[in-house]
Formats: structure tokens, sequence, C-alpha cells
């Protein structure tokens, strides 16, 4: 069924994509890749891994009792899946192919800003042949909706991906009724240029990590620290390659910014713009709203980079989500790795360098996720998720179904009688 919905969506995906970028504002670039492409991928890697999965599995002998031992894995019941509107698909497959291959039925809450694929989704899946109730699709203010699924005893899991508040509320409701949680909250990803790094490379990929999907993406790398000795040749080089960004049409192949999402969103990008100045950051392009007749109509944002940031400022430890980078400076490499961590977040960060150091660098990085000389790279076939507050737990990777399953451990008896047991129970009559 997993492999049907796969292959259905595979031969829709240029649509899809095209229904995706309409919707968020996404570029036709990033849906058809990452929002659709991934999406399918990671349906067919699920797919295959179930087949698999050892659903039942003996285990050592059990002595000296003479029993043998059963791990029996069964599903949790009903998983509620809350999704954002940045990459609504990608992260709903995350929760809903996994809790459906462990038997467990799902009620998905998409953003009210974005429901539009997750409701072809769970139409390809009713098509496909799942029975009726199994894949429910509620719509509808995360306020009420949202806030009601997290909370509902009925429900034995919930798996969000989001805001870090609205994810430690969800902990928090979760306490109530000891429910598993899987929560994928924010970021605020370092990005380390080393002395030794390709410096074109390093420009491109900084600049990659950061606006990528409109720098609308939690793993985003919107925190540079570049080496205080080449602070100016880097920036010269940033700016002047963020120049050439062209913010436009999202459905337009040469785009490389796509609107805001929202009204909402955008005012608070600004908001950050007013506080970054107030802070003492400088903005070395950007900084504003495109002007043009073509950005008359919605949400807009120019590509943005401060420079001057220190680590205390709010620019440098909230999260913006928007295209807008900030430039710390560091003078050693323990202080790049104590300024990257310098952070509440931690799900993902980058190195740039020779590898045999930026491998060095990037074990000693606190964050769920390190790539070294590239961003952005998601596959089936490896986890995804953060640590502190950047969440709990991990969605796909080999053991994504472990997180949909409760374990039973049953004892079987191989001794013949209670009176072979080497630990017998004995009742004192007079008690």
């Amino acid at each position: 069924l997993i492999r049907t919905v796969a292959d259905r969506f595979g031969a829709r995906a240029e649509a899809l994509a095209a229904l995706q970028s309409r919707e968020n504002g996404a570029t036709i670039r990033i849906t058809g890749a990452l929002h659709v492409g991934l999406s399918v991928a990671q349906l067919q890697y699920l797919a295959a891994i179930a087949e698999t999965y050892e659903w039942e599995s003996a285990g050592p002998a059990i002595e000296p009792v003479a029993a043998d031992g059963l791990v029996v894995r069964e599903p949790l019941g009903v998983v509620a899946a809350i999704v954002p509107w940045n990459i609504p698909l990608l992260t709903a497959v995350w929760k809903i192919g996994p809790a459906l291959v462990a038997g467990n039925s799902v009620v998905l809450k998409p953003d009210e800003h974005a429901p539009l694929l997750l409701l072809e989704l769970a139409r390809e899946f009713d098509a496909a042949g799942l029975p009726a109730g199994v894949l429910n699709v509620v719509t509808g203010d995360g306020e009420s909706v949202g806030a009601h699924l997290a909370g509902h005893p009925g429900v034995r899991k919930v798996a969000f991906t989001g805001s870090t508040a609205v994810g430690k509320s969800i902990l928090r409701q979760s306490a109530d009724t000891v429910r598993r949680v899987t929560l994928e909250l924010g970021g605020k990803g370092a990005n380390v240029i080393l002395d030794d790094a390709d410096i074109d490379m390093a420009v491109d990929g900084a600049l990659f990590a950061c606006m990528a999907n409109n720098g609308e993406a939690c793993e985003a790398g919107t925190r540079l620290l570049i080496p205080s000795s080449r602070r100016d040749e880097i920036v010269d080089k940033l700016v002047d390659r963020a120049r050439t960004l062209r913010i436009g049409d999202p459905l337009d192949p040469a785009t490389n910014i796509g609107p805001i999402i929202s009204a909402t969103q955008r005012d608070r990008i600004l908001d950050y713009f007013r506080i970054a100045a107030d802070e003492g950051a400088k903005v070395a392009v950007g900084g504003g709203i495109p002007q043009g007749d073509q950005f008359a109509r919605g949400f807009w944002v120019e590509p943005t980079i401060f420079v001057d940031v220190t680590s205390d400022m709010r620019v440098a430890q909230e999260e913006v989500f928007g295209p807008v980078l900030v430039v710390l400076t560091y003078d050693s490499i323990d202080d790049a790795v104590k300024i990257a961590n310098d952070t509440n977040y931690g799900l993902s960060a980058g190195v740039w360098g020779t590898e045999s150091r930026a491998l060095d660098v990037a074990r000693r990085l606190q964050a769920g996720m390190v790539w070294v000389n590239n961003w952005h790279v998601i596959h089936p076939a490896y986890p995804f998720g953060g640590v502190k507050e950047s969440g709990i737990g991990r969605e796909g990777g080999p053991h994504s179904i472990d997180e949909y399953v409760e374990e039973k451990f049953i004892s079987i008896d191989r001794s013949g009688g209670i009176e072979n047991k080497a630990f017998a129970i004995v009742i004192d009559p007079a008690n």
C-alpha cells in the first residue's frame, strides 16, 4: 500500500510541486526536489524496511528458570501527527508512513496555511485501499484543533513538527497521560567556515544553507561563523553573491527566493530587522521589502545579511524563519565551537574546510545533524532530529518504525511445572 501511494505521488510529482509552490511560496526547484521528491523516496524506503522489520524476535534462554523470551512489537493506538506549513508533505510522511506500517491509526492536523498537499496524500491512501478511518485529516487552527489533539486522552502518541514554544506545550500536556512524543522543533544552525576552506564554495554553501526554501526551514544555517582573519574577504563575497539571488515568482525555475507565507510572518521578520539594528548589528545587504510592481501582491522580504553580530544578540539566538543570515567572527577553533554551541537549539550545523579538520570540528558541535562541505543533505536512510530545545526523538532512518511501536516481553515456560523453578514462591501459612 505504501509503495502504491509512493508510485502514484511520483507520477504526479510535477503537478504536486506546483501546487505546493502556489500554496506556501517555496520555489519550484525546492518543492520538486525536497517537498515531493524526497517524500516519495521516503515512502519507498519505508516500504523496503517494513518488509524486514522484526515484529517478533526471540531472545536468549532465561536461566535458571528454564524459560524462553519473546519480544513482540505492537502498535501504540491512535497517533496525532501535527505538521507545519513550510515543508508539510515531508514532515507528514515522516510521521504517517511508519505509524501506518506499525498498525496505528492516525489523525493528521495540517497547518491552516498549507493543507492542500496533505489532503491529496490522504486521497491517495484512500485510493490505494487503506481502510476508512485509519488515516484522518482534520484541518483547522492550531490553537483549537492542534491543542485538542495534543491533549486528547485517546491519543497515545503525538508526533509534532513546529515551534519550540508549541512543542513545550505538547510535552506538558503529554505528561498528564504519559503518552509518547516525537518533537522536531526550532533551530539556529551554526555554519562554520574554517580558514582553509574553499571560500567561493563555502559562500555559495552558506547562502544555500540559509536561503533555501525562502529561509523558512528549521534546519537552515542561519548563523555563519567566519575567521576574523578572513572577515572582509568572506563578507564581500557573500554580499556580491547574495545580490545575484533572484526574487520572484516561485513557479519560475530561475527564482531563488519566493514570497513569505503570510503577512504575519513577514512582519515578524521585519521586527527582527529593527531588533538587530537596535542591538548594533549592521545590514550588509537587503534589510527590507523588495520594490517593484511584481512585489505589490504577496508578502516579500529581501535576502538579508547582518554583520557585526555578537552571540548575545537576539538575532543570533532566536529563530527568525526567513531569508536572514547573521555573520559572527571567531579567533580560534575553540572560540568557533564555543560560539556555535552557545544556543538553546541543536538541530543542525555545518563545517566548511579540509575534511580532516572539518570532521574534528563537526564531532564537537552540539547538533543532531552536522554537514561537512554541504547543507540540506537529507536522506531516507538517515535520522533527522535535534538535541537540546530542538526536539526529542528522530524521524526517518532505519529505526523510524521503532518510534511507533510498543515492545512487549513474553516469557514462555519450558520447565514443565512451577515445582521445578529455581526461584519458587514460598508462602508462610502463618501469615
